[in-house]
């Protein structure tokens, strides 16, 4: 018998639990790394380690006892350049490590862009609001302010006018500062864009962008309006736009000698017509965009992450186009209290593929301000474009938490 190839995954949490499990499933030997020892997917690993996945010298002792085949992580952003600063190290197969990080870090990201001349907004990296004081005049309002090293829409924040409030301003800095690691907080102008934003997730095998999905990304005005709620397939954006996208896309991963794995978009067209690249996350996408990928194209992300982190032949992935009409969808409460339960519409669970709540009655849930406070999801089906947007663009009506008094 063949011994088994043993893969290290950083993060134990629900959102890594699929790759954990999805690994053992195909006959590989997991080690999961973690710094909170009551991760749900230590049960599922075959070995755990208590260490925090963005301290790449920690992991990296950690690996060196483990004889490893290979290191990933997925859907996140702060252990992706871990994964590469080890795989780099060991000789596993990894993309280099600074360019990994240039795309993990907003400030190096934005530096880059503006380097290499892409379309970028006027921006710039801060560790003190006093700072910012100094530099307010350089910026056209609205502006955003973001920590430069998170995900999931942590500590981000939108001022629409120069006659802001010093006190909201200095809550709302010291709010994205919180989330960044690095302590450095990313300000730049609000860019007005066309249609929808842009996400999904791709592929890269031997430095060609072999496949790309892109999304629809959807937002709740209502509650936050910089934090997704969902995403839905395909792109309402022409082939010329995408195939634009995609040029601009391999190449960044050309110039940043990127040579396989998943990657997260989200960009924007602006009314400009310009294409502005917000992030390329190193790593696959959240909000389930791996999962409805497979639903609308037939490809196995996750699959093909899992094989090219261990080396093996990835070469059979092809351009597949959207079959249908997908969707996700984060549910979510506008408020925080205890957790009652949801009313859905009929209309509503007619679409709906799979379902799942993380919420229990009588839990205590927040209102959502990033990805992490949803309560639950759900993966949907339409029969139309036309139906798809509306719903997507009016789940209040479709999907409600109901909290304790309601």
């Amino acid at each position: 018998m063949s011994k088994k190839k043993r893969l290290m995954i950083l993060g134990a949490s629900r959102v890594q639990l699929l790759a954990i499990q999805y690994a053992k499933l195909n006959g590989y030997y997991v080690i999961a790394c973690d710094i909170d020892a009551d991760s749900v997917g230590r049960a599922y690993a075959d070995e755990f380690y208590q260490v925090s996945t963005s301290e790449c010298e920690e992991v990296l002792d950690t690996a060196r006892k483990c004889n490893l085949d290979g290191i990933m992580t997925y859907a996140a952003d702060a252990a992706a350049p871990t994964v590469a600063f080890v795989g780099n190290e060991l000789g596993l197969p990894s993309n280099p490590y600074e360019s990994v990080l240039t795309l993990a870090r907003k400030d190096y990201f934005r530096d880059f862009l503006r380097k290499n001349d892409y379309y970028i907004p006027t921006s710039g990296v801060y560790g003190d609001r006093r700072e910012v004081a100094k530099d307010i005049s350089r910026f056209d309002f609205p502006i955003l302010i973001k920590p430069c090293d998170s995900a999931g829409s942590r500590g981000v924040s939108k001022f629409n006018d120069e006659n802001y409030d010093e006190n909201d301003f200095q809550r709302a800095f010291d709010n994205a500062l919180s989330f960044s690691n690095a302590k450095k907080v990313v300000v730049e102008d609000f860019i007005q864009r066309s249609k929808y934003q842009v996400a999904g997730d791709g592929f890269v095998v031997d430095g060609k962008l072999v496949f790309r999905c892109f999304a629809n990304e959807h937002f709740n005005k209502t509650c936050n309006t910089l934090v997704p709620i969902g995403e839905s397939f395909p792109s309402m954006h022409g082939i010329e736009v995408q195939e634009r996208a995609h040029e601009q896309l391999q190449s960044v991963f050309t110039k940043l000698d990127i040579r396989f794995g998943a990657f997260n978009f989200d960009f924007m067209i602006t009314t400009n017509d310009d294409i502005f690249v917000i992030e390329i996350g190193p790593r696959n996408g959240g909000n389930l965009i791996p999962q409805v990928t497979r639903y609308a194209t037939g490809v196995d992300m996750l699959d093909y992450t899992v094989k090219a982190s261990l080396g093996e032949d990835c070469s059979d992935l092809r351009m597949h186009d959207v079959k249908g009409y997908y969707s996700s969808y984060m549910i979510h409460s506008k408020r925080e209290g205890l957790f009652q339960g949801i009313s859905m519409s009929d209309d509503l669970k007619n679409n709906i593929l799979e379902h799942n709540m993380y919420a229990e009655p009588g839990s205590f849930i927040e209102s959502y301000q990033m990805a992490g406070c949803a309560c639950g999801e759900i993966i949907l089906k339409f029969e139309s474009m036309d139906e798809m947007l509306n719903k997507m663009d009016n789940m209040d009506i479709y999907c409600k938490v109901l909290l304790n008094g309601d």
